[in-house]
């Protein structure tokens, strides 16, 4: 049996959720501005209204 549309939209948004938060411990932890932009373009690709900060969670 396949999964329904509810299931699998849980399983995106638990991805997306997991990506994200790798993606602002990299821009936290990175110094250089060409790779913060580069963090913060792919952020806006997965999820164009979050922010970066880390204690936005």
């Amino acid at each position: 049996m396949g999964r329904v549309e509810r299931d699998r939209e849980i399983a995106r948004r638990r991805v997306r959720r997991v990506k994200l938060k790798k993606l602002r411990e990299k821009y936290a932890a990175s110094k250089d501005p060409d790779t913060r932009a580069q963090i913060a373009e792919k952020v806006r690709r997965i999820s164009p209204f979050a922010s970066l900060d880390v204690a936005a969670e």
